[in-house]
């Protein structure tokens, strides 16, 4: 297995969860491993993604819940948030988890370097700090995706805003905050910033948010923000930004339908990019694809021998346990005499918005495109925490089947804990369960969840 022809059996580029997972489990292998991380340990996730947006959505909703525990009796204040505290927390909890990221690494006998590394040709890297050129015979690229935003020539004026990294940089709660886009990160940051008491617009330039998405969860995570107080501005967009820091809402937005407004921050989230710029995937010979991405297949490979790439920068699914699993299978085939593939099929996911969203599966539309006949089992109510507090907030589940055998295809939830209820869903229909199977399932009762495995009635197809 391996080669003294070269420095290193595999060198990794890139910190995160895909790249620390290969390389560990390669070294596990017996593999001689490299990595490099230009940045901190941890990747998006970590460092400016899943954790400390998650510390975001929690802090956001504590409002929320001293207003449900009046309704059970207690006196409670909501006191002041103090913003600059809980971003010192935020930050110590990053700093933890990257520190045992790094340690995971050493431990496991992986030589980690604090530095940028690029591709020199299919077997050589440059660290680009230190100078220092080495020689891999395999060489995996995991540096994940970066936030997109428009040139100033598309959008003069967009220097002024922050994107997804940059709101984590905040040192003041803004007064009001302007978000554009409508992905699950705009809906998510929406949500976060009305929570903790701050005026939020949030402009998209389609009728609906969450492109791609179930029709269904789309329609109620719009109204779900609109009930939050966030302001919805659709069927728009920003065409310049101007910055006057004498007044009080120092940033003007002009949008293409005449209107301007006005914010101390805005923020593009406009989408997410493979980080391949720089990276000497030419000077290498790995072919990108039109966003940047590097084109693999199903083992991870490029069309160079020795150039593997997993996570993001692939363009595959962005989302951090598939790197992690990309990242496992590949060190498995190409050093645990192991071969084997990630399934992208049948993924769940949740989307952080108040209440969450999970959805596994396919959609009503991607269903009936796929297989014509389906059936539509749903439900809208107030759970009984809801019922009993005095929430108007409700909770809305959905499953679509393949009439043809009953196989559930598609299950969706908007309601506290959607997420976790989602994974338990996505292993039975992974499996290929049928709705007899869901029906014949005893439910767990009084939950929310119970109404998975009780729903009868086929709902009619939604109307164009």
């Amino acid at each position: 297995m391996s080669s003294t022809m070269y420095d290193y059996d595999l060198f990794v580029i890139g910190g995160g969860s895909g790249g620390v997972r290969a390389a560990r489990i390669s070294a596990g292998h017996g593999a001689r491993v490299a990595l490099a991380e230009e940045y901190r340990m941890g990747g998006t996730c970590v460092i400016r993604g899943c954790v400390p947006k998650k510390y975001m959505v929690y802090a956001s909703d504590y409002g929320h819940k001293l207003d449900e525990a009046r309704a059970y009796g207690w006196t409670v204040g909501k006191g002041k948030f103090d913003f600059g505290r809980f971003m010192s927390r935020m930050h110590d909890e990053v700093s933890r988890l990257s520190g045992l990221y790094m340690s995971g690494q050493t431990g496991a006998g992986v030589e980690v370097f604090e530095d940028r590394a690029e591709l020199v040709d299919p077997h050589t890297l440059r660290l680009v700090g230190s100078g220092r050129t080495v020689t891999a015979q395999r060489i995996l690229i995991a540096v994940g995706g970066t936030p997109w935003r428009p040139s100033p020539a598309e959008l003069p004026g967009v220097e002024h805003t922050i994107d997804s990294d940059g709101v984590f940089e905040l040192t003041a709660l803004p007064r009001r905050m302007i978000i554009i886009g409508g992905g699950y990160i705009a809906v998510e940051f929406a949500h976060v910033f009305a929570g903790l008491g701050v005026e939020t617009m949030l402009i998209y330039r389609k009728d609906k948010v969450l492109r791609g998405f179930d029709d269904d969860i789309r329609d109620r995570v719009q109204q779900g923000l609109i009930a939050a107080g966030v302001q919805l501005v659709t069927h728009s967009v920003p065409n310049r930004i101007v910055r006057d820091p004498a007044v009080w809402l120092p940033l003007e937005v002009s949008l293409d339908n005449g209107s301007v407004v006005r914010a101390d921050q805005v923020m593009m989230a406009v989408g997410r990019r493979p980080a391949t710029e720089g990276l000497g995937l030419a000077a290498a010979g790995v072919e990108t694809g039109a966003a940047g991405e590097i084109v693999v297949d199903a083992y991870s490979r490029t069309n160079v021998s020795s150039v593997w790439a997993v996570g993001d920068v692939t363009g595959r699914m962005e989302l951090t346990p598939v790197a992690i699993r990309e990242g496992h299978a590949f060190a498995d085939t190409e050093f645990g005499g192991q071969p084997r593939t990630m399934d992208h099929s049948t993924i769940a996911t949740a989307i952080f918005v108040q209440p969450e969203v999970g959805t596994v599966g396919l959609s009503e539309t991607d269903a009936r495109a796929a297989f014509g006949d389906i059936d539509i089992y749903k439900t809208d109510f107030r759970p009984m925490k809801h019922v009993l507090n005095g929430s108007a907030e409700r909770v809305f589940m959905k499953l679509v089947v393949r009439a043809a055998d009953e196989v559930v295809v598609g299950a969706h939830i908007i309601g506290p804990d959607a997420g976790e209820m989602i994974q338990m869903l996505a292993i039975a229909i992974k499996m290929g369960a049928t709705k007899t199977q869901f029906d014949e399932t005893c439910a767990v009762h009084p939950t929310m969840a119970e109404e998975i495995v009780t729903l009868r009635t086929k709902s009619p197809p939604r109307q164009a």
